[in-house]
């Protein structure tokens, strides 16, 4: 048995202050974006839409997120904190509504989580399947829960050992798409789409609805701000990594979407209808050992991306916890790790439990329909980020025109991807999920305002204070 003082942090326990680099605070936004599972999966759905104009759907989503970015590089060089969302907005519309960004975060993340470890066994048995290996469902599930405890394992021990995994898996993952990506335009012999890059022939209605599932690529670009607190110099750090990691990735979708296409000889149904688009570029070129290569590179891109968002989930139930908008025990910090490892724990149970929940749906919708669902999480959540950013800026007494320009436009692109999230309505089984999403933040409502009623001096304290 486990002495209680070898668990339990003293009430001084705090996280690691300073203890990642700018490259491992970069690492986790990059790890929690992914950029491997868009042309290993994602991407099918933007080709369906946009045609050969893919690339333009990722460069718009690119420039939008940027501005994004820039709103919350400005809130995180005033609000270095590990709750940010929740800070950020706290601080300037209410701990209300600050409790509210960070409820909905806390679902994005996880349910981040939970569509990697569904999409974990899909590039498994597609590994496999290159090698003749067919794995039974059940085994799947057995290499998913197997796949989930390692991550938590890794979440629970060392926030800057995790950090530096995640970069280097990434790094690894990313470098053998755009290895395979040289090899392929080699035997295609240019470089040049002349379809592609005219502008006049793309069908910019596909472009614009395929914004949305472009800007699903990116979820998690932002979540080097809830590390804040376990960063060194986070007032410079943080900024780099948020907008840089949106920028980078975005520069790589838009080069990637664009020499899938050409690879495919401008064929954009053919990746818009596959389940593995990539590997099917790579077996048109002549290069069917390639696709085990993918699949080998995009399971190390889903270990990345889960421990990151275990990370992020983490940090989000760990600020609200120590507020005591949830059980206090989440702000409990492990005195050797200093990890918060009640944290880190119950973000990975909420994960293997909407696991089992939804694997009667399969391992490709449960990827989707989780996908989907924290995409509406993290969207809501940016969007109130841009309309905050100038207002903290104007109280402060800083605020300056590129404030404004950055928040009308990122709120405008982030208020157009929920407009079309929802018209037309998605059908079954998508149609559950506008609903269920309005509940969930309808019960972290609730919740709250029982919190006020039965508890006025918290909502006083964290009033005055939001860990300012």
């Amino acid at each position: 048995m486990v002495a209680a003082t070898d668990v339990i942090a003293p009430p001084s326990a705090q996280l690691k202050h300073g203890a990642l680099s700018l490259p491992e605070t970069i690492g986790q936004s990059i790890a929690n974006i992914a950029p491997t599972l868009t042309p290993a999966l994602n991407i099918s759905v933007v080709a369906g839409l946009a045609g050969v104009g893919s690339w333009l759907s990722y460069l718009i989503a690119t420039i939008g997120l940027v501005f994004v970015g820039a709103c919350i590089a400005t809130l995180a060089k005033r609000h270095p904190e590990a709750g940010s969302y929740f800070v950020y907005i706290g601080r300037n519309f209410g701990p209300m509504t600050g409790a509210l960004a960070g409820w909905a975060m806390i679902l994005a993340y996880i349910t981040t989580a939970v569509a990697v470890v569904f999409g974990f066994p899909i590039f498994l048995g597609n590994f496999l399947a290159v090698f003749h290996i067919t794995l039974s469902m059940p085994m799947l599930v057995v290499f998913a829960v197997v796949f989930l405890a390692l991550v938590t394992y890794a979440a629970f021990r060392d926030i800057q050992m995790s950090s530096r995994v995640g970069l280097v898996l990434e790094t690894i993952s990313i470098g053998i798409i755009i290895i395979i990506t040289a090899i392929v335009v080699g035997k295609h012999g240019t470089i040049v789409d002349h379809k592609q890059l005219d502008i006049s022939h793309l069908k910019l209605g596909g472009v614009m609805s395929a914004l949305t599932f472009a800007v699903f690529s990116f979820v998690g670009f932002e979540s080097a701000a809830t590390l804040a607190k376990e960063t060194a110099n986070p007032h410079r750090s943080v900024p780099v990594a948020v907008i840089g990691s949106a920028a980078i990735a975005g520069i790589f979708f838009v080069i990637l979407s664009y020499f899938m296409i050409l690879g495919m000889s401008d064929d954009a149904g053919a990746i818009g209808g596959s389940a593995s688009p990539f590997a099917d570029m790579t077996n048109k070129a002549g290069l069917p050992w390639a696709a085990g290569v993918v699949y080998f590179a995009a399971m190390i891109s889903a270990f990345a991306c889960a421990l990151a968002c275990i990370n992020a989930s983490s940090r989000m139930l760990y600020s609200m916890g120590r507020y005591q908008f949830l059980h206090r025990s989440m702000g409990l910090v492990h005195h050797v790790h200093r990890t918060p490892y009640r944290a880190v724990i119950a973000s990975a149970l909420i994960t293997l439990v909407l696991l089992l929940l939804l694997l009667p749906q399969g391992l490709l919708n449960g990827f989707g329909l989780t996908g989907t669902i924290a995409t509406y999480g993290f969207v809501v959540v940016y969007l109130g980020v841009c309309v905050t950013a100038p207002v903290d800026m104007y109280r402060a007494g800083r605020l300056q025109i590129q404030h404004v320009i950055y928040g009308v436009a990122g709120a405008a692109l982030m208020a157009f991807v929920l407009f079309s999230s929802v018209v037309p309505y998605p059908a079954y089984p998508y149609n559950y999920l506008p609903p269920a999403f309005v509940i969930f933040m309808l019960i972290g409502f609730v919740w709250f305002a029982v919190l006020k009623s039965r508890s006025p001096e918290v909502l006083m304290r964290i009033a005055n204070d939001m860990e300012g």
